[in-house]
């Protein structure tokens, strides 16, 4: 034990730690510790790791600073409402359409209508942030059926565009995902994730999304339209801004 405000030190430097009446600890130099050594506590002595190169880790997921968690690179979504969305020129979709909630008064929807015969399509564009990786991206579908429990089958082609590039080009090979009505007009049905959608983008391009409903596909069986709600993306970040 040492005297309240007692000192450590040496003997050219006699106060480099002083300890305070409250146990708080003070270093008068910096702190050194080797290569790839560890801080934490009895129950987690590795919640901080230092790399010879000095990067810092924080082994415990959902690290906070002064109580708010530390936002870090990774998965992140973006939403995109159809109201966001344009039929496409050429076999376009229904343009846009205002869904009344009903007698409840709930939320009024805007709503683009995709055919059951035929194969039709909305597109959108979005200038992706520079902490993009530059990678893949998924979706899910969010949607209005019919009365029925019959399958619709979504689609998603990209074609990533930059300063220079032709805009004459094929969208990617479309990622389709699979999902059934719930039986109600006015119920919202929320699709699976899909597989990886390629990208192939740099910092600075535009995404531009071909959504449609794969109509012509004998598995997908409703027999009205779907009303595409919106579509929700999912990327991945390598930077914690956009600096």
């Amino acid at each position: 034990l040492l005297k309240d405000d007692g000192t450590i030190g040496s003997a050219s430097s006699t106060s480099a730690v002083t300890i305070a009446a409250t146990g708080i600890v003070t270093f008068a130099d910096d702190i050194i510790i080797k290569d790839t050594g560890t801080i934490g506590s009895s129950s987690a002595p590795t919640a901080i790791s230092i790399a010879a190169n000095g990067l810092v880790n924080l082994a415990t997921a959902d690290a906070t600073v002064n109580g708010a968690i530390i936002n870090t690179v990774g998965k992140q979504t973006m939403w995109l409402p159809a109201n966001a969305m344009r039929p496409q020129k050429t076999s376009g979709c229904a343009q846009l359409t205002e869904v009344d909630s009903g007698a409840n008064s709930g939320p009024d929807l805007q709503v683009l209508d995709f055919d059951a015969s035929a194969e039709e399509f909305a597109q959108f564009g979005i200038a992706m942030p520079k902490s993009w990786d530059g990678g893949n991206i998924t979706y899910k579908a969010y949607w209005i059926g019919n009365a029925s429990t019959d399958a619709v089958i979504w689609g998603v082609g990209v074609k990533a565009l930059g300063d220079g590039e032709d805009i004459n080009v094929a969208f990617g090979t479309p990622v389709t995902v699979t999902d059934n009505s719930q039986g109600s007009t006015t119920e919202i049905n929320v699709s699976a994730e899909s597989g990886n959608v390629a990208c192939s983008g740099v910092e600075d391009d535009i995404l531009y999304f071909q959504v449609k409903r794969d109509a012509d596909d004998g598995s997908d069986t409703m027999a009205d339209d779907a009303r595409l709600v919106g579509i929700k993306f999912f990327y991945t970040t390598t930077a914690s801004n956009d600096a």
